[in-house]
């Protein structure tokens, strides 16, 4: 292989790598967003567990935008387990399934975060492995 064949496959990787942390960023983002999401959730059910049966509440319906609405039974709510399917928790149970869900999804934001660093890691070795090649061309 030429210097200007290993050359190219360096720049060729460097490339794939940049795409590769480009992409991970874009999917830490919505696992940032399912956290907040998440969270915000379980804020509001931290609340109307302390509401009274027939108060008035600001329920929010996503965007900024809030409804008013009358609390009538506080202790239950429907949550969704997956696939659609839809059943019947306490507030507590509630708080604590989303608790797990936000772990799990902070947990994918660290493996995320390392698969980055190693990426970078990789990129820069293969960075200084050009610019060392480029040097001895130069020569």
């Amino acid at each position: 292989m030429t210097k200007d064949e290993e050359l190219s496959k360096y720049l060729a990787l460097i490339e794939q790598y940049k795409e590769q942390i480009n992409s991970l960023d874009v999917q830490f983002s919505y696992v940032q967003a399912a956290i907040t999401d998440y969270s915000k959730a379980k804020l509001t059910v931290e609340e109307l567990s302390k509401t009274d049966e027939g108060s008035e509440i600001l329920l929010p319906i996503g965007g900024s935008t809030y409804v008013t609405a009358t609390a009538k039974n506080t202790s239950k709510l429907l949550f969704d387990i997956g696939a659609g399917v839809v059943t019947e928790k306490t507030c507590e149970d509630t708080i604590k399934m989303l608790d797990k869900r936000i772990e799990k999804l902070q947990q994918t934001q660290e493996r995320i975060s390392s698969m980055v660093q190693q990426l970078q890691m990789e990129a820069t070795e293969v960075s200084n492995k050009a610019q060392k090649l480029l040097s001895e061309q130069s020569k």
